[in-house]
């Protein structure tokens, strides 16, 4: 007889405390109150570099200093390491734009070097040098390391898995160079998830890559390395090349159930779905390279004359070939 599955443990939902209405943070009055040395700094560099400050308050929820300033739109870039502007978004801004004749929603920016980066406002950005305007809103952050918390902050155009994928490995390199020696553990919060940064070294080489067809197995298998994240960069670009691999075997396997006459756009979730061995597993931790291994070689060796139409079907799909 087969050994009796173990049940995996469920977690314990967490569950907030209840707050009562209107207890946490400043009160309007206390937001008024916004003064220190760094803050004053940061104006005194402000009309230095042709802006204005318009005002300052302190955070309501967290009670930090801020600063309402309008920027030279000519001194402001996005973070170099955040997605690419999407060209559609843009168009549709300036249309916004021009229609209300007014610019409602400011960016956030940080001072870096002798120029301001935004975390979270291309797509504003853009449309605005576009539109030929003179000066851009921005809350500015006298925090520099909120630029790393980009994907949190992102609210203008919903990020897909490629788009994620690439701002955090881009995210890591540059945190290598100014941050060598922190452990990409430490990193978490910025990275969100580890897959990200594994995919987004695959996404770099092949950038049609149908990466959500692999999240699925990254998320049981893939960790935060406890090592610097100078180190742990060469870990990814290593676990990223895995990934292409299988994608190749999925490839080649998909292109034989389409020589077969079997037709999906969910083709390749099909495939990753039969020969990903840990969505069955009640182990709690997985060896990534023992799992892919293991996974890829299943992929090479699928055997195609076992699958009808209706065994497709019946999937459900998933994510597509592109997403």
């Amino acid at each position: 007889m087969p050994p009796a599955k173990t049940k995996r443990p469920r977690k314990k939902p967490v569950r907030r405390k209840t707050i009562a209405p209107g207890s946490v943070g400043l009160t309007a009055a206390e937001t008024a109150e916004a003064s220190s040395p760094d803050l004053d700094r940061l104006a005194g560099v402000v009309q230095k570099d042709g802006g204005a400050v318009l005002g300052r308050y302190s955070d309501p929820f967290g009670g930090k200093p801020l600063l309402v300033v309008a920027l030279p739109v000519a001194s402001v870039e996005p973070t170099p390491y955040q997605r690419d502007p999407s060209d559609a978004h843009v168009k549709r801004l300036m249309g916004v734009v021009e229609k209300i004749g007014l610019f409602l929603d400011p960016i956030i920016a940080i001072r870096h070097d002798d120029q301001y980066w935004t975390p979270n406002g291309n797509h504003r950005l853009q449309a605005l040098k576009k539109l030929g305007v003179k000066t851009v809103i921005a809350l500015l952050v006298p925090d520099p390391e909120v630029a790393f918390k980009i994907l949190a902050l992102n609210t203008e155009k919903a990020h897909n898995l490629r788009e994620k994928s690439l701002e955090t490995i881009r995210m890591a390199r540059a945190l290598a160079k100014e941050q060598s020696d922190t452990d990409e553990t430490k990193f978490a919060f910025e990275f969100e998830q580890p897959a990200f940064l594994t995919l987004g070294v695959a996404y770099e080489e092949r950038s049609r890559l149908s990466g959500g067809a692999y999240q699925s197995i990254l998320r049981r298998v893939d960790t935060f390395l406890d090592e610097p994240v100078s180190k742990a960069l060469k870990e990814r670009e290593r676990r990223g090349k895995k990934i292409l691999k299988l994608d190749d075997a999925v490839t080649a396997a998909v292109e034989k159930l389409k020589a077969k006459g079997l037709t999906s756009p969910y083709l390749k979730p099909f495939v990753v779905s039969r020969v990903n061995y840990t969505r069955f597993s009640t182990a709690e931790s997985f060896d990534y390279d023992e799992a892919l291994d293991k996974i890829i070689a299943s992929a090479q060796k699928f055997n195609v004359d076992r699958v009808k139409q209706e065994d497709v079907a019946k999937s459900g799909g998933g994510a597509p070939d592109e997403e």
